[in-house]
Order: structure tokens, then C-alpha cells, then sequence
């Protein structure tokens, strides 16, 4: 992918999404699971054939991986999916010499009991360090158990930027277990902080 800090690019095709009448969610049972979200998220744009050039080519890579999954192909090499049904959580890890590409998902029960938080992160590291490319960013969507939809939101109780005004970026980390994001700030002078957003059933909050 194109190695430049284009979030606005990554925004647009989102509210691209956003623009639907929500994305349904298919599943078998009492409720969805992690695949059942993720099924819908790379399928949203099948129907939509004139929005086929606004695909971004990192949201192809964890569609085509998805498809490789369900039809239980192996990953290339260099890549790996991590699917936990259990802590509703899935990651899509492309190694490429020193580049690390990363998508991750994963989805929260709210406290209300009719709804359920969706996030898509995806971050790109170089050499170990952050390293943002045009596609990298954290997005939410909200799932209504009455529709079985879900659509965007804002991200709730936190702004989801991916830099501050010393020149810092900033990179997010979805939970395998647990229900927090750990937000990391990659400082200028090599070093990086680390902060946990934790979710109260409603929004976050550090």
C-alpha cells in the first residue's frame, strides 16, 4: 500500500458504507458471533457494482483473506488470521520484510441489551514502530438486535484521531480478551506512551 497519511481517504470510503441503509448481519442462532459481523463488513459493497473503483485496496486484502477463511484455503505466506469466536475477536496479520500490515475487528455487548459495538482498526508498523499508511484508522459501527443492523457511529465517548499537535501519531490496539483499547502515542523523539480506553457498556473513557 501507497506509504503516505491519507486518513481522509480511509474516512470517505467509510461514510461510503455509512451512506447504506446499514449493513445487515446474517446469522444462525440466538446471536451473532465475530464471523457472523465480519461476513457482513467485507460483503457490504457486493451489491453495489458502481462503487467498485472506490474500493480501497486494504479493505480487498481482509475481504479476499475472509474468503480464503471461509472456504478453509490456507493464508499466504508471510500472513496470518486469528479468529476467536470466544473473546469476538479477529485479526489479519501480512509480514512483509520489515513491514507489518494489520487489521483487526472485534465487537462489544452493550449494557442496554439491544445493541452491540462493531470496530474495524487497521494499522501499518515499520521496523517495529507505527507507521501509518493512507488506509490506517479505527471505525465504529453500531449493531441494533431489533434490525439485525448495523451501521456507523461516531466513536463512542473519544475522538479517534490519528495524530496530536506535536507531530505524534497515534495507534490503536483492539482487545483479543477484555473490553479496552489500548491507544498508543508514537513521540517524535522514538519513544512511545500508552494509554487504556476503557468501555463501561455505553462509550469509553481513559
Amino acid at each position: 500500500m501507497k506509504r503516505i497519511s491519507l486518513a481522509i481517504v480511509f474516512a470517505c470510503c467509510t461514510l461510503m458504507l455509512a451512506a447504506q441503509d446499514g449493513i445487515r448481519v446474517n446469522y444462525v442462532g440466538a446471536k451473532p458471533t465475530i464471523s457472523d459481523f465480519v461476513t457482513a463488513f467485507v460483503s457490504a459493497y457486493d451489491d453495489v457494482d458502481e462503487l467498485e473503483a472506490e474500493r480501497d485496496e486494504s479493505y480487498n486484502a481482509i475481504k479476499q483473506a475472509w474468503i480464503q477463511h471461509r472456504k478453509r484455503l490456507p493464508m499466504e505466506e508471510g500472513e496470518t488470521l486469528t479468529v476467536d469466536e470466544k473473546n469476538g475477536y479477529v485479526c489479519y496479520d501480512i509480514k512483509r520484510e520489515n513491514m507489518l500490515l494489520r487489521w483487526e475487528m472485534c465487537y462489544w455487548n452493550e449494557a442496554d441489551g439491544k445493541h452491540k459495538l462493531f470496530a474495524y482498526n487497521v494499522a501499518c508498523y515499520e521496523d517495529g514502530k507505527y507507521s501509518p499508511g493512507q488506509y490506517d484508522g479505527l471505525t465504529f459501527y453500531r449493531y441494533d438486535n431489533a434490525t439485525k443492523r448495523m451501521t456507523y457511529c461516531d466513536s463512542p465517548g473519544f475522538e479517534a484521531v490519528m495524530g496530536n499537535e506535536d507531530g505524534a501519531w497515534i495507534s490503536y490496539d483492539l482487545p483479543h480478551s477484555g473490553k479496552n483499547i489500548t491507544v498508543t502515542t508514537w513521540l517524535k523523539n522514538g519513544r512511545k506512551q500508552q494509554k487504556i480506553l476503557k468501555f463501561n457498556g455505553s462509550k469509553f473513557s481513559f
